[in-house]
């Protein structure tokens, strides 16, 4: 591979939220009657971001599930380590996500982490849409919401055990950007599309905790590459071949 960097391509799109989403901050204090589980805000402004390493990390997992990885990693994030244990048919979607997101730490098999090169994709942290916050800010409501979930008792089928997330409400929307190393030698028709379908896979799964009841599922609206309208976006099959 010749390790010379051609061209930069830059993916944008709107992040819009279809239901809460929670991305935890953790917190050191508890208040009395507060929430104990809040989500990760900017400490300059207060205003809810999605961290580009919880983009990054849900959409390489997704590629993962979806290429037959996650068995023969036991769970671990596809490296050069795996790549022996892997089919023929596996080696190849894996070299791909390995190109796409990176190595995952192998550092002892030098000559293949040269063939492959280094870590094309980077995912910035989402901010929040400046329109939609001064959008909320007119309706004099606050930009998250206190969500109370509890446990039911199966026999007396009463609720117990209240506990308080704080979530980014359904229709929040946020600046998504990635930006994609191409190096002389890259497949562009191989790595930008599979890139696309995990972009495509997140929609369908969701993003943050609680995905299970409900949390976190997104749409990416008017997605561009360099500025362009990718117009095919919304009919990309994640699962195509």
């Amino acid at each position: 591979m010749t390790l010379q960097l051609t061209k930069i391509t830059r993916i944008e799109a709107t992040l819009e939220l279809l239901t809460g989403m929670h991305i935890g901050a953790g917190s050191d204090v508890m208040h009395i009657g507060g929430i104990d589980n809040p989500v990760i805000k900017n400490p300059i402004d207060n205003k809810p971001y999605i961290p580009g390493s919880s983009l990054k990390g849900k959409i390489r997992s997704l590629l993962e599930w979806r290429a037959g990885l996650v068995g023969p990693t036991q769970g671990a994030p596809v490296g050069l380590n795996h790549l022996k244990e892997l089919t023929s048919v596996q080696q190849i979607e894996a070299k791909k996500i390995i190109q796409l997101f990176g190595a995952s730490g192998d550092t002892k098999n030098t000559e293949l982490a040269l063939t492959l090169g280094p870590t094309r994709c980077s995912f910035w942290d989402a901010k929040l849409n400046e329109d939609w916050y001064q959008a909320v800010l007119e309706l004099g409501v606050s930009i998250t919401e206190d969500k109370t979930e509890n446990t039911i008792d199966r026999i007396s089928a009463t609720a117990k055990n209240p506990r308080h997330t704080e979530r980014v409400p359904a229709g929040a929307q946020f600046q998504f950007t990635l930006t994609f190393k191409h190096l002389l030698s890259d497949d562009e028709q191989q790595l930008i599309p599979l890139l696309l379908q995990g972009l495509k896979l997140l929609e369908t799964e969701g993003l943050g905790g609680s995905g299970s009841r409900g949390y976190g599922k997104v749409k990416f609206i008017d997605v561009k590459l360099n500025g362009q309208t990718l117009a095919d976006f919304d009919t990309l099959d994640p699962f195509a071949a």
